[in-house]
């Protein structure tokens, strides 16, 4: 069957068409995206302003004209966290139900985390033994720790690049004083948890997925993405170490003059290295894989797991 997975993230709203069925890995047909930057829409009362609503009612049906144009049979709809922490996710997710008739399934940051290991894990199979996957989406961190598919730890926190750029970091560059506070900020956060994941032992395998590892791993040196998704790319945190402070002497649009680096994102990027730094540091880990496959790959591959076998 062809099914379309329609992500309402943080960053972009994003739908993924693949042809597939349960017990074969999913084949992608079709990708549409919008960058929407919900997590950087959102008033002072924490609420999505009505500009927001009616930009992500119109890109929820320009995505349903696309999937009926790729023949899409069934549509998985999901929200993370900007629509999630929203104060009024309710009235939101009723406006776009009442005009578009697409039912947001909202994610809770588990969710996420849990689905986001489900895909690492069939990605890389079993040999890969116990894995740590850390996602760095707009909204929030997601880490987990398993040696199965389900894992036997999984944390969100608060730490999306979006997030915290619109949150901690207003200047273009930005000031060394407002990066040395989200440091720390980053840095407690993620502390908090590591005592939690600690007690389970040693990965075999770190794995990193998410946009944000993707561009910090091309800037270090890793494969473009042109090159297909079998080529192994890795992130060293030696490497990065060094890419943070230069990042954040850069302006947005110098950094989106950089490899790997897009137009929409770099703004955002500083923040991300500074978390992906943090929790490699935190975490002791000297190098991540980065997994092709992430949370939308997650949703489709439970999806699958559920339907009846023909």
């Amino acid at each position: 069957m062809r099914l379309g997975v329609l992500d309402v993230g943080s960053n972009t709203v994003h739908l993924l068409v693949v042809d597939a069925h349960p017990g074969a890995r999913p084949l992608p047909a079709h990708s549409h995206k919008v960058e929407l930057r919900l997590a950087q829409l959102l008033d002072e009362d924490g609420a999505i302003g009505p500009d927001g609503v009616d930009r992500l009612i119109a890109v929820v049906r320009e995505s349903l004209e696309a999937a009926e144009d790729k023949g899409v049979e069934e549509l998985v709809p999901f929200a993370t966290s900007a629509v999630r922490e929203a104060s009024n996710a309710d009235d939101v997710l009723a406006r776009v139900q009442a005009e578009t008739g697409v039912e947001l399934q909202v994610l809770t940051g588990a969710e996420e985390a849990r689905l986001t290991f489900l895909a690492v894990r069939r990605w890389f199979g079993w040999s890969a033994g116990k894995l740590l996957v850390l996602d760095i989406g707009g909204g929030s961190l997601e880490i987990a720790y398993g040696i199965d598919e389900q894992p036997d730890a999984a944390v969100s926190l608060p730490l999306g690049a979006g997030r915290l750029t619109a949150g901690w970091l207003p200047g273009d560059p930005p000031d060394p004083a407002d990066i040395k506070a989200l440091r720390r900020h980053v840095r407690a956060q993620i502390a908090r948890t590591v005592g939690e994941f600690a007690r389970f032992g040693a990965p075999d395998h770190v794995v990193a997925t998410s946009k944000t590892f993707k561009q910090l791993a091309r800037l270090a040196g890793a494969a473009r993405s042109a090159e297909g998704l079998y080529v192994q790319r890795e992130l060293k945190r030696e490497s990065l170490e060094g890419w943070v402070p230069r990042l954040a002497g850069m302006t947005a649009d110098e950094r989106a003059e950089l490899p790997g680096v897009s137009e929409g994102r770099a703004g955002q990027l500083v923040a991300g290295a500074m978390v992906a730094e943090g929790a490699m540091d935190l975490f002791g880990v000297e190098t991540v894989e980065i997994c092709p496959w992430a949370l939308r790959e997650g949703v489709i591959l439970r999806h699958l797991d559920h339907m009846p076998q023909p």
